[in-house]
């Protein structure tokens, strides 16, 4: 059998196999997610090998989605690590024959505990079977190595129905996106939806603001001082009425020798775009990018301009 045959064979022995736990989807899958939801305490997962590996994955997205986990070892269990159970957690077990030896022997300490145990098997007829509360379904027909021996079809079934319970998990307890950005704030996701333009605009020092009379000459030292690319115009109560950017200069520069000594009022971009101070700073790259701007004026909610945000801010932030 050719390299190519093998591989598209083992990816439909696969995909056949996650088929199958559709089918074999029941009230007892209903159940776990009831008795999950109702936890006081946290998802204990353990397992061991490559079971163990899919159950590390499962307690990771559950932690990572509002449900508080964690993964324990089922061989380290026996020698301490058991102290983290208590009779408020629930363990998911994951076995495919059911009858892991490792697993097996921390049923009558984890019962002496009175902690619940939802069962991940390929065998319903095992022993883990038989003392679990809840017991779902993994069974496949075939695992997809050639010798019959390494698991492989299995173990993508514990890890789909573990992605299957956490993807209900989020809806049954309205897991927002919001949430997943608080456990997640240095990821992408987490400046996305949580960094806010007060969090990364050049305030204070660093923020070039003038006002309406100052003469352009005036308004070029102030943004080369801070060396940016713009200064943000205000009246006198400081509400924001203009902005002075480089385009601005390259279009006056030519047409009027007087340029430096014009108030910046009678050459400023009038009612400039804008974003307030609390809006997410992933608004701010949306603005600049549809608008094909560089340079976005900050207000506060009486108008007052309060920053500025640049392109170079948001490359900073890793927005960009």
């Amino acid at each position: 059998m050719t390299s190519l045959k093998r591989a598209k064979e083992v990816i439909l022995t696969e995909a056949q196999a996650v088929q199958g736990l559709a089918k074999n989807l029941d009230h007892h899958f209903l159940k776990a997610i009831d008795l999950i939801v109702k936890c006081p305490g946290r998802i204990i997962v353990t397992g061991m090998g490559k079971t163990g590996i899919i159950g590390r994955k499962i307690s990771s997205t559950l932690s990572s989605t509002g449900t508080p986990s964690i993964w324990m070892h089922s061989a380290e269990a026996v020698h301490g690590d058991l102290g983290q159970v208590t009779c408020q957690d629930i363990l998911i077990v994951i076995s495919n024959s059911g009858e892991t030896e490792e697993t097996t022997r921390l049923l009558p300490l984890i019962k002496k505990i009175g902690a619940k145990i939802i069962t991940l098997t390929g065998n319903l007829k095992s022993t883990l079977a038989k003392h679990s509360d809840v017991v779902l379904n993994v069974a496949v027909k075939e695992e997809g190595c050639p010798l019959g021996l390494a698991p492989m079809a299995s173990t993508t079934a514990m890890l789909v129905m573990g992605d299957a319970l956490a993807a209900c998990l989020i809806e049954v307890k309205k897991f927002r996106k919001e949430d997943f950005a608080f456990y997640h704030p240095a990821g992408a996701l987490g400046k996305k939806l949580l960094l806010k333009v007060t969090d990364i605009m050049r305030s204070g020092h660093a923020f070039p603001k003038v006002r309406e009379d100052t003469t352009v000459k005036e308004v070029l030292l102030s943004i080369t001082r801070v060396r940016c690319g713009s200064a943000c115009i205000v009246n006198r109560k400081g509400l924001l009425v203009g902005i002075f950017t480089d385009g601005d200069l390259r279009r006056h520069l030519e047409a009027d020798p007087n340029l430096s000594v014009r108030k910046v009022r009678d050459v400023m971009t009038k009612n400039p775009t804008k974003i307030y101070k609390e809006k997410l700073a992933e608004e701010a790259l949306r603005i600049l990018q549809d608008k094909k701007i560089d340079e976005l004026p900050v207000v506060d909610e009486k108008g007052r301009a309060v920053g500025l945000v640049d392109v170079q801010d948001l490359l900073k932030a890793g927005l960009v």
